[in-house]
Formats: C-alpha cells, sequence, structure tokens
C-alpha cells in the first residue's frame, strides 16, 4: 500500500498498456497522451443539497476547480477528460455556478476537454456549450484505454473508471480509524477516487492482485 500525499505526491504504475501517474489531486495522467483524468466532480451537489434545505457548507464548487486548476499546473496536460459526473443535478445549471465555471473553463483554452457522460450527467444535462467539452460515450477508446464512467472490463484494454467512489479503511491505534480516498487498480481496471470535496465512499477491499494506493 503506498501512500499519495503532499510528502509523496505522485506514483507511477506500469501497466500492460504503459506508464501512468496517480496523483494525491486524486486525478491520474497519461504521459503518452499528455492526457489527465478525473472522475466524479459532482460540482453542484452541495448546492442541491441546500436547496433541499440540507445545511451543507458553501464554497465547494470554487474549492473543486482551484484544485483541478493545480493539478493542471502540475502535469500541463495537451487534454482532460472527465470520467463522468461533472455536474450533479439540474440545479447544477445555475447562473453563479454556471459563471464560475465558465470562468475557470476560459484560464484553460488550450486544454481540450471530454466529459464521458456518468449516470448524474445524464440527470443533469449536458454542460453548456460554451464551455467547449466535447461528450463522449463510454467506453471511449484512447490507445490501450478505455474511459469509462461506469467500472467495466474492457477486452484487450485497461479501463479507467469513476463512479464508485473507492476509499480504504485503515484502522490506528486503539480506536481511530482514517477511511481515505484510493485509487484501486485491478489486473484490467483502475477505478479513480471521487474528485469531488462533497461526497460519500464505497470501502474497497484488494483481492490478491489488486493495489489501492490511498490519498491523504
Amino acid at each position: 500500500m503506498i501512500l499519495l500525499s503532499s510528502h509523496s505526491p505522485v506514483h507511477s504504475v506500469e501497466t500492460s498498456f504503459g506508464s501512468l501517474v496517480l496523483s494525491c489531486h486524486k486525478v491520474v495522467f497519461d504521459p503518452a497522451h499528455s492526457a489527465l483524468f478525473v472522475a466524479d466532480v459532482h460540482l453542484g451537489k452541495a448546492a442541491t443539497f441546500r436547496s433541499l434545505g440540507v445545511p451543507v457548507p458553501a464554497g465547494t464548487t470554487k474549492e473543486n476547480l482551484d484544485r483541478l486548476s493545480a493539478a493542471i499546473a502540475t502535469f500541463q496536460p495537451g487534454s482532460l477528460y472527465f470520467l463522468g459526473d461533472l455536474l450533479h443535478a439540474k440545479a447544477a445549471h445555475n447562473p453563479d455556478l454556471l459563471s464560475k465555471l465558465h470562468a475557470w473553463r476560459m484560464q484553460h483554452t488550450d486544454i481540450a476537454m471530454n466529459l464521458i457522460r456518468g449516470n448524474h450527467d445524464s440527470k443533469a444535462g449536458d454542460p453548456p456549450f460554451n464551455l467547449n467539452i466535447a461528450m463522449l460515450e463510454e467506453p471511449f477508446m484512447l490507445g490501450g484505454l478505455a474511459l469509462c464512467h461506469h467500472p467495466q472490463r474492457v477486452a484487450g484494454a485497461l479501463s479507467l473508471a469513476g463512479h464508485e467512489h473507492p476509499v480504504v479503511v485503515l484502522n490506528g491505534k486503539g480506536r481511530s480509524r482514517a477511511r481515505l480516498p484510493c485509487f484501486h487498480l485491478k489486473p484490467d481496471q483502475l477505478m479513480l477516487p471521487s474528485f469531488g470535496v462533497f461526497t460519500g465512499g464505497y470501502a474497497v477491499i484488494p483481492k490478491t492482485g489488486e493495489m489501492v494506493f490511498p490519498v491523504v
């Protein structure tokens, strides 16, 4: 088990389909294609909860976009692929959120952006046309990588997916426990942690031949 943190921010993994860099930013970088992958940003989730009367913190949209900009600054990708669930619900199509998202997009006009439609994207609707984000269906092939939202096996490829929000539970001294987002690597699949700051997670227990990379 390898922890990804500010002290050890990246780790390269060798797969049958090339080298991938896992990052403490909760993103994956593919040097061969100069491509950055991120899953489950869920913009507008907090706003959706607040609209239903649930008291949750504001400011998560800016926090998510700032962290994504930090990942872009680190890897300088030529393209960015959202592996589903960029927007959480129709309530995300509000002027405040969309203005923040548009301003962020204008800071990164040199990067080709693509969205693999996830289950929340289907309900929320596509991002506005002026964001210049191409819409793709899963699995989308990029060399030997199959880009997906829902975890699945794709013959002859390594599938990258989100949806499950994998976490790993680490037990400390006494009753102390840490529940950390993680990358979950299987021989033919790589599940990414949820990028959004206001999402839950599914605890994974790796089997023989699998690895988890917790993000601190």
